[in-house]
C-alpha cells in the first residue's frame, strides 16, 4: 500500500519561495527589503498618528502625517503638498540614502581589507634589534622557543618569522612553544622566502640575527640557498646582521657557505644527528647534557671580557678562579678558541673567556677569586686514560644517515667491535665503501624492527646498546616516528619481561613524540634535527660563539664525554668540586658539572656546580669533562707549538678548507 505524502507546512512553502526570491538577483534582493521596510514602518506610523490626542482631526490630515512620519522615519524628507513634489522629495532622500550608504560601505571595505591584510601579515615588521627566522619546519618549534626564552633573559624583545603559511595557523602553532614568556611577542608574516620584497616584510636589515631553517623536501637544501640569495638581494650594499642557517647535505655546503656571506654560520643536520646518536649510544646521557648545556634554560656557554689582572696568567690558575662559573678555553683575539688548553696555556691581552655559567649577567659579573685552598690532592685519584674496550651495538631500522653513523662508530670504537643490523631487505643503502673495518664489524640481518618475533630472536641484553633509527620522511604512509615507537614498545615489554634495564637511543622526527615515547630508565630519545636547531639559537643570539661550537663539535675539535668519578677523585672520598677540576686539568680536560648516580640517562645532571660545594664521590657517580683536541687546542699560546686547522662552519678564504669536514656534535 503506497504511503501518503504528508503535505509541506505552510512556514517552510513560506520560506522556500522567500530564498528562492532572493536567490534571483541584487534587485529582488532590494525589492524585499524595500516592502519589508514600508510593512513595518508604515503600520507603526499609523497607530502613533491614530493614537496621538493632537492629531488631525480628519482622515487626508491623518493620511498626511503618517506619510510624515513614515518618510522622517525612512530618511525621505518627509515634504507635503502637491504628488510632484512629494515625489522629488522621495527622489532626494534616496540619492542621499544611496550615497550615505556607499560611502559607509567603502569605509567597511577599507577596514574590512586592512584586517584582512593584518591576518594574512603581509604588514611590515618596524623594529630594531628583533631576531628573525625564516622558514618552517620541524626544527621551528625549538628555535623559536629558544630565542623567546632567550629574549625574556634579556627582558624582553620580538622574534618575528616569516614562512609561505597561513599567519594564523603559525601564530596558533607557536604560541605554545616552550620558552614562551611574557614581555617577548611573537610575529609572523606570511610570504615566499625567495622573494626580496617578502623578505623586506619582517625588516631583516634592522634585525640582531637572521636565522634560515632547512627545509622540507626534494630541494630543501637548494630552497634554503635560494632564501640566502633572496636576503642577500633585501639587504643590498648594507652589511646586514649575523646569518644562521642550516643545510641537509653536505654537498650544499659550499654553495650555502658563499651565499651566506662572511658574517653566516651553516650547519649540517644529517651529520649533527649522527654524530649525536653515537655519543648518545657510546655515553649514556650524553645527549641530555648537550640539551642542557645547548639551551638557555639552565647553565650554557658565553663570551666574557676578563678582568684585567687575569692577562698574563696560565689558564690552570684562571680555571680555579671562578667559583660558580666554570673556564672552559680562551677566544683569542683573532677569533679563535681554545678549548680545553694546555694549564701552561697564558691569557694574551685580547683575549677572551671562554666559560659555562648560569646566565650571560652571572658570567660577565662573576668576581675572580682563589679558589685553589679548596683542592684537596690527598682525594684526587691515580688513574690513568680511559682505555677503548670492544663494543657490541645493535642498529633498528636504517635510514639516510645510517651510513654517517656506522662511518663514525668505525672512528670511535674500540678494536674488535660489532654492530648488528637490522632491517628490510631494501633498506640498507650506502655502505660501499668506509674506513675502520677492521675495528668494526657490520652484520646485516634481514628482518622488521616492527615485528615482535623479529627482536626476540636476538639476545638484545646482550648488547652495549641498541640503537632505533627513524625512517626518512616519506618512506611510508604512517608517519615517521610510528614505527619508532611500536619498536620501542616492543622493546620496553621485553625489558619487563626480563626484569632487567636495556641502554635504548632512540632517533625520533618530531619533538611532540618524545613525550609518546615509552622510554626506559636507561633509555633516551633523540630528536632529528633538535641539535643543530640548537646551536642555531645559541649563535643567533651570541655570535661569537660560532668559534667556540665550531671548535667544540668539529671532527678533530674538542669533546664532551661524561667520565666514571673515579678517575678523577677516590671513591667513597668527601672532596669539593674544586678538586675534580684540578684533577681534570692535570689529564687534558675541564670538568663542567657531574652527574650523579643513579640519576637515569635524561635526568641528575648538574651544571657548574660551586667550587666549594663538597660531597662524597661514588664509584657510579660521572663527570662532565670538556676534553681537548688531538694534538693539544692550547698550543696557540705555548712557544713552539703548532695547532692543526679544524674544519669550519663559516666561509673560509683559507686554502685546504674541504667543505665535507664539516661534523658537528
Amino acid at each position: 500500500m503506497t504511503q501518503r505524502q504528508r503535505p509541506t507546512a505552510l512556514r517552510d512553502r513560506a520560506r522556500y519561495l522567500f530564498d528562492r526570491t532572493l536567490a534571483r538577483s541584487t534587485g529582488a534582493l532590494l525589492g524585499w527589503l524595500a516592502l519589508c521596510c514600508l510593512a513595518v514602518v508604515v503600520p507603526v506610523s499609523a497607530l502613533l498618528v491614530w493614537t496621538d490626542p493632537a492629531a488631525p482631526r480628519s482622515l487626508s490630515g491623518r493620511l498626511t502625517a503618517v506619510w510624515r512620519t513614515s518618510a522622517e522615519t525612512l530618511r525621505l524628507g518627509g515634504v507635503t503638498g502637491a504628488p510632484l513634489r512629494m515625489l522629488l522629495s522621495v527622489l532626494l532622500g534616496l540619492i542621499t540614502l544611496l550615497c550615505v550608504s556607499t560611502l559607509v560601505g567603502l569605509i567597511t571595505t577599507g577596514l574590512g581589507d586592512r584586517l584582512t591584510e593584518l591576518r594574512r601579515g603581509r604588514s611590515t615588521v618596524l623594529e630594531r634589534g628583533h631576531a628573525v627566522v625564516l622558514g618552517w619546519s620541524e626544527q621551528v618549534f625549538t628555535v623559536v622557543g629558544e630565542l623567546v626564552a632567550a629574549r625574556a633573559e634579556d627582558g624582553g624583545g620580538v622574534v618575528a618569522v616569516l614562512a609561505d603559511r597561513d599567519t594564523a595557523e603559525m601564530q596558533s602553532a607557536l604560541t605554545p612553544a616552550p620558552g614562551t614568556a611574557p614581555g617577548v611577542r611573537l610575529v609572523c608574516r606570511t610570504g615566499s622566502l625567495t622573494d626580496p620584497a617578502a623578505l623586506a616584510l619582517v625588516t631583516p636589515g634592522a634585525a640582531a640575527s637572521v636565522l634560515v631553517l632547512p627545509a622540507e623536501g626534494a630541494d630543501a637544501d637548494l630552497e634554503v640557498v635560494r632564501t640566502l640569495l633572496a636576503l642577500r638581494a633585501a639587504l643590498g650594499a648594507r652589511t646586514g646582521p649575523p646569518v644562521v642557517a642550516a643545510v641537509r647535505d653536505e654537498r650544499h655546503l659550499p654553495a650555502a657557505r658563499l651565499a651566506a656571506g662572511p658574517l653566516g654560520t651553516v650547519l649540517e643536520t644529517e651529520v649533527t644527528t649522527a654524530r649525536l646518536l653515537v655519543q648518545a649510544a657510546r655515553r649514556p646521557g650524553l645527549a641530555a647534557a648537550l640539551r642542557d648545556l645547548l639551551d638557555f634554560a639552565g647553565a650554557e656557554f658565553h663570551v666574557v671580557d676578563p678582568p684585567d689582572h687575569l692577562v698574563g696568567r696560565d689558564f690552570g690558575g684562571i680555571a680555579l678562579c671562578f667559583e660558580a662559573s666554570c673556564v672552559v678555553g680562551f677566544l683569542t683575539a683573532d677569533g679563535r678558541a681554545l678549548l680545553a688548553p694546555a694549564p701552561g696555556t697564558v691569557l694574551m691581552a685580547g683575549d677572551r673567556l671562554v666559560v659555562v655559567a648560569r646566565n650571560a649577567v652571572a658570567a660577565a659579573s662573576a668576581v675572580a677569586v682563589d679558589c685553589r685552598r679548596a683542592v684537596d690532592p690527598t682525594a684526587m685519584a691515580a688513574g690513568g686514560p680511559e682505555a677503548r674496550e670492544p663494543s657490541r651495538m645493535l642498529v633498528l631500522g636504517w635510514n639516510r644517515r645510517a651510513p654517517l653513523l656506522v662511518d663514525l662508530l668505525r672512528r670511535t670504537v674500540g678494536p674488535g667491535s660489532r654492530l648488528d643490523v637490522v632491517a628490510g631487505p631494501d633498506g640498507v643503502r650506502g655502505m660501499e665503501s668506509g674506513e675502520g673495518r677492521e675495528r668494526l664489524a657490520v652484520v646485516f640481518r634481514p628482518g622488521d624492527p616492527v615485528r615482535e618475533e623479529a627482536l626476540r630472536g636476538l639476545d638484545v641484553f646482550g648488547y652495549d646498546c641498541v640503537l632505533v633509527l627513524a625512517p626518512d620522511p616519506g618512506a611510508g604512509a604512517e608517519r615517521p616516528d610510528d614505527r619508532t615507537l611500536l619498536t620501542l614498545l616492543v622493546l620496553r615489554s621485553l625489558e619487563e619481561e626480563a626484569g632487567r634495564a636495556l641502554p635504548v637511543v632512540a632517533e625520533l622526527c618530531e619533538h611532540r613524540s618524545r613525550a609518546l615515547a615509552p622510554l626506559g630508565p636507561a633509555s633516551d630519545a633523540v630528536v632529528r634535527g633538535e641539535l643543530t636547531a640548537l646551536l642555531m639559537a645559541q649563535i643567533a643570539h651570541g655570535p661569537e660563539l660560532a668559534a667556540v661550537f665550531e671548535e667544540l663539535f668539529a671532527a678533530r675539535g674538542g669533546a664532551l664525554a661524561l667520565r666514571p668519578a673515579g678517575q678523577y677523585v677516590t671513591p667513597g672520598r668527601e672532596a669539593s668540586f674544586a678538586t675534580v677540576v684540578a684533577a681534570a686539568l692535570e689529564r687534558g680536560g675541564c670538568a663542567i658539572g657531574y652527574r650523579a648516580h643513579g640519576a637515569g640517562p635524561s635526568g641528575g645532571l648538574r651544571l657548574c656546580p660551586r667550587k666549594g660545594e663538597r660531597r662524597v664521590w661514588g664509584a657510579g657517580d660521572e663527570i662532565l669533562v670538556l676534553t681537548a683536541a688531538p694534538g693539544g687546542s692550547g698550543d696557540a699560546h705555548v712557544p713552539d707549538g703548532g695547532r692543526d686547522r679544524v674544519p669550519r662552519m663559516r666561509l673560509s678564504h683559507e686554502g685546504g678548507d674541504s667543505p665535507s669536514g664539516l661534523s658537528l656534535g
